[in-house]
């Protein structure tokens, strides 16, 4: 991006920000033609005063558009900023249901079949550690799941109607999900609660408990996020209980998946608040779920199974200050099951062993496995706030020049080596 002519840059922003040529000329006081030009490399833009007006309409700091060092960042991995962020949470700011108690909602019918490969391929896009893309993506997303949820009236339904609102319900249930799971990602932990709050009432509607159950981790992880620790570890606990599979007909994958999901989730929230005995606990009851599903699995987008329940003792370990049992954990993994995982997965478990190894003060190892997490998910490290403080601690620790690689990670995330 640094790379770039400041027209292209200005190109860029522009686009990113949705304007059409007609719309930025008409907000700086220039004609389309002059912005075309500009963009073009045409015309050279070299009056400061211009500049600054050109970042104050694109919400961006004027460095941006300069080319500064401090805003390093490869075109192949562009993060969200806050002016997209807005944009998710004025769709979530969406309230057509309540309206449609007083009447009749105006609006457009959108094709379920659609919206469920948008979906789909938004699910794909966030395991694959996509983040910006996908937040992109949700605001016209979480509209047009709402508009299909809302275009049907419950007084005046057929039986086939009533069934095409469940899946209108299931599929905004799903996006709200989405929403919640990449605004934690991003550092908007509230904002990310509101949506998977919101995803509980949608799924209830839907009727689907599994439904309910994923959604009740993610509210959980943004209650974990918020530092609500013990209410992170009730909820789960109180879901996974009504949720446990028995025998029979309740013996299903897709069940033992949410089930174990929730157990792990529990684990780590018991993990957070140092209570060791729970945490085990929790961990050795998914353990007996995964075995009982037998390998890696991705129902209701868990990725749940026996690698997933391994990343998680990690994790929780090195929350609970056992950094030699998460190094041990990381280091017993199969790396065919592990290597099969989705990249956000073992991106993430890559971050959570580098802090092990940080606190025992293995920074080389340390270092090795960041850049590694680069590698296999760019946005999991360079979009994440969680993962700048596991740089900044490595790099606080670290004496003398730090390798090049470390070195490199931390210029393209603008962090003082």
């Amino acid at each position: 991006m640094d790379e770039l002519p400041i027209g292209r840059r200005v190109a860029y922003w522009r686009a990113r920000r949705r304007m059409s040529q007609q719309l930025f000329a008409d907000q700086i006081g220039k004609s389309k033609s002059w912005v075309d030009k500009v963009e073009r490399g045409v015309r050279r833009l070299d009056k400061f005063s211009v500049l600054y007006e050109i970042a104050d309409v694109l919400k961006v700091d004027p460095q941006v558009l300069f080319g500064g060092e401090s805003h390093r960042q490869p075109d192949s991995v562009n993060c969200v900023d806050q002016v997209e962020v807005e944009e998710i949470r004025a769709a979530l700011e969406n309230y057509d249901q309540v309206v449609a108690f007083f009447e009749p909602p105006l609006v457009e019918q959108v094709s379920l079949d659609e919206l469920r490969k948008a979906i789909s391929h938004a699910w794909a896009s966030f395991q694959h550690a996509k983040y910006g893309m996908v937040a992109r993506s949700l605001p016209k997303l979480l509209r047009d799941a709402q508009s299909a949820d809302a275009a049907y009236d419950d007084s005046a339904m057929t039986a086939t109607e009533r069934g095409t609102r469940i899946n209108a319900a299931h599929l905004l249930a799903q996006t709200y999900q989405i929403a919640a799971s990449v605004l934690r990602k991003l550092g908007e932990h509230e904002l990310g609660w509101l949506a998977a709050d919101r995803a509980i009432g949608v799924s209830h509607r839907a009727g689907d408990p599994l439904l309910a159950g994923v959604a009740t981790f993610r509210v959980a992880n943004a209650m974990l996020a918020l530092g609500r620790a013990r209410p992170a570890l009730d909820l789960n606990v109180q879901v996974a209980h009504r949720l446990a599979p028995a025998s029979g007909a309740e013996v299903t994958p897709q069940r033992l998946s949410v089930y174990g999901m929730l157990l792990l989730q529990g684990a780590m929230a018991a993990a957070r608040v140092g209570d060791l005995a729970t945490s085990r606990d929790l961990l050795r009851a998914a353990d007996e779920a995964a075995e009982r599903l037998g390998r890696d699995a991705n129902h209701y987008w868990t990725v749940f199974g026996p690698t997933n329940v391994a990343l998680h003792r990690a994790a929780a370990a090195v929350d609970l200050g056992e950094h030699g049992i998460a190094i041990s954990t990381h280091e017993s993994l199969d790396p065919e099951p592990f290597g099969a995982l989705l990249p956000e997965r073992r991106a993430h478990h890559l971050v959570d062993v580098c802090r092990a190894y940080t606190q025992l003060g293995d920074l080389d190892k340390a270092a090795e496995l960041l850049v590694e997490a680069d590698r296999l998910a760019p946005s999991e490290i360079r979009c994440r706030p969680h993962a700048h403080e596991v740089l900044t601690g490595v790099l606080r620790r670290s004496h003398g020049t730090p390798a090049a690689p470390l070195a490199e990670l931390a210029d393209h995330l603008g962090v003082a080596v």
